[in-house]
């Protein structure tokens, strides 16, 4: 859990650091610090489901393409 929390933090202040070096606006780089890491959590989430979507299609296709055993 520590590790999390440390990546969270740097992930934060990051995302902070490049939107405020671009703006010049601390309130920019906080929004974006907060907005940023919210919006990446739930792309992963989908990114998630879709690779295990091709895992799945792979496995099954794996297996339509094995010959019996012992024929």
């Amino acid at each position: 859990m520590t590790k999390t929390i440390t990546f969270a933090v740097v992930h934060m202040s990051v995302a902070f650091t490049v939107g405020y070096a671009l703006s010049g606006s601390a309130l920019v780089g906080g929004v974006i610090a907060l907005v940023e890491p919210a919006i990446n959590t739930v792309a992963y989430f989908f990114h998630e489901k879709v690779w295990e979507r091709i895992r799945q299609q792979r496995h099954a296709g794996a297996g339509h393409t094995a010959e019996p055993q012992g024929a």
